[in-house]
């Protein structure tokens, strides 16, 4: 199996149709489709299952797809490297960020950043704290920005700033008093929508201020429980980054208080593992930030 082929089929898997992958990849469809066959052959394995107007991958396609994905990552990053290495502060840095810090924390330190290294240029990576991990742990990034807790045993970090839990919901849902703030108990009996990772702390502060949370959805998506709030469902709980990603329709936004919901969040990295250059001065920007050192 060779690095072409990988590519090829890459292609294809993310294109659907031979047709466009060839025309993505400056070529004809009959050898694209015979590279395919080859590979195929070589591998014993069927990988994509195809009719008149579109392909679907097997169960060995989504894998190999998976792993190709990694490889030619993992192999542009190299090349960055090296390149780096020749020509001083270059190439490009691949980060990790979970999606409202995307939106809300990091476009400010990508500006400061670009300022002072403007031959840098980057890839952006967005998910949830499960999925940055994993692009961490597979070396398609360098730098991950996620919630805690993560295992302080494999990753080095600096710990960015405390974030309150906040409310948010429509104005019709709204039977709290006026101001600011709501007090925890007051979500006694409400309908709760809410990131999975949360629920744990969450459902702790509520049984100390005695009550069972009702948590009608906990999700991975902040978008899906932003779609079930507009929608009347239920109140989402949200740390404040998340705030940037509201639009449309007026929302109404407290602060929890009594007690005070708070997360942490972290900017990590893989020990025992050699930081390009790029990644280490973009580390410098928090460091210098957090005036503490990394853990």
């Amino acid at each position: 199996m060779e690095l072409r082929q990988l590519k090829y089929f890459l292609a294809v898997a993310e294109e659907r149709q031979i047709t466009k992958a060839a025309e993505r990849l400056n070529m004809t469809q009959p050898p694209l489709s015979q590279q395919l066959i080859l590979l195929e052959k070589e591998l014993g394995v069927q990988l994509i299952q195809r009719d008149k107007k579109r392909i679907r991958l097997t169960e060995a396609g989504h894998i190999l797809h998976k792993r190709a994905e990694q490889i030619i990552e993992l192999i542009n990053t190299t090349v960055d490297e090296v390149r780096e290495a020749d020509s001083g502060i270059s190439g490009q840095l691949t980060i990790g960020t979970i999606t409202s810090f995307g939106r809300s924390y990091i476009p400010e330190y990508i500006r400061q950043y670009h300022q002072q290294y403007p031959r840098v240029t980057f890839t952006l990576r967005q998910g949830e704290t499960s999925r940055i991990l994993e692009l961490l742990d597979a070396g398609i990034i360098e730098i991950g920005i996620v919630r805690l807790p993560v295992n302080t045993t494999q990753y080095e970090s600096i710990i960015l700033p405390k974030e309150n839990m906040m409310v948010v919901m429509t104005p019709e849902m709204n039977d709290f008093p006026d101001g600011e703030e709501i007090q925890l108990a007051d979500l006694k009996n409400k309908s709760i929508l809410i990131n999975r990772r949360y629920v744990p702390q969450f459902t702790d502060y509520c049984k100390k201020a005695g009550f069972e949370p009702t948590i009608l959805c906990q999700s991975d998506d902040v978008t899906a429980l932003l779609i079930w709030m507009r929608m009347g469902l239920g109140i989402a709980v949200l740390p404040k980054t998340s705030l940037h990603m509201l639009q449309g329709s007026p929302l109404v936004v407290r602060k929890i208080a009594n007690p005070s919901l708070e997360i942490t969040s972290a900017i990590i990295w893989l020990k025992r593992h050699s930081l390009s250059t790029a990644a280490a001065h973009f580390i410098d920007l928090f460091q210098k930030d957090s005036n503490a050192p990394a853990e």
